[in-house]
C-alpha cells in the first residue's frame, strides 16, 4: 500500500507480490489521489489518470513500466479502444506487455476505464 495512489474502495490490496519476484497490481479507475474522486474528463484523461496511478503503486513496490508483463484493461464503451490506445502506448517503449482488452458493462463510480497489471521484479 502506498498514500500516493487511490485509497482502494473495497477490501482489497493496492499490490501484492510473491517471492518469485510477481507483483499482482490490483485494477485503478481513474481516482485523483488527492480528492478521492473520478476524474472529470474523456476516455484520454481517465485513461492517463489510470496509468499514474498504476506507476505509483509499481514505483513504491520497486518496479518499473518496463517490469510488466501482463495487462488487462476493462473499458465501458468500446468505441473508447483507440483513444485508450493512444495513451496506453506512451507508457512503454515498444517492450509491450501481453495485453487483453474487454468490454464491461460498467465500472466502480461509473469510471469509463479500469486497468490490472501484472509485473515481474528484477530485485529479488
Amino acid at each position: 500500500m502506498t498514500e500516493g495512489a487511490p485509497v482502494p474502495v473495497g477490501p482489497y490490496s493496492q499490490a501484492c507480490g510473491v517471492p518469485n519476484g510477481l507483483l499482482f497490481l490490483s485494477g485503478q479507475t481513474p481516482i485523483d489521489p488527492e480528492t478521492g474522486q473520478l476524474v472529470s474528463g474523456g476516455i484520454e484523461v481517465q485513461t492517463a489518470r489510470v496509468f499514474d496511478n498504476l506507476g505509483i503503486v509499481l514505483e513504491a513496490a520497486g518496479c518499473s513500466w518496463r517490469d510488466v508483463v501482463k495487462v488487462n484493461v476493462y473499458l465501458v464503451n468500446m468505441d473508447d479502444f483507440a483513444a485508450m490506445n493512444s495513451v496506453y502506448a506512451r507508457y512503454f517503449d515498444c517492450q509491450y506487455p501481453a495485453r487483453t482488452t474487454v468490454a464491461v458493462a460498467g465500472l466502480p463510480l461509473k469510471a469509463r476505464v479500469e486497468i490490472e497489471l501484472q509485473a515481474m521484479s528484477r530485485l529479488h
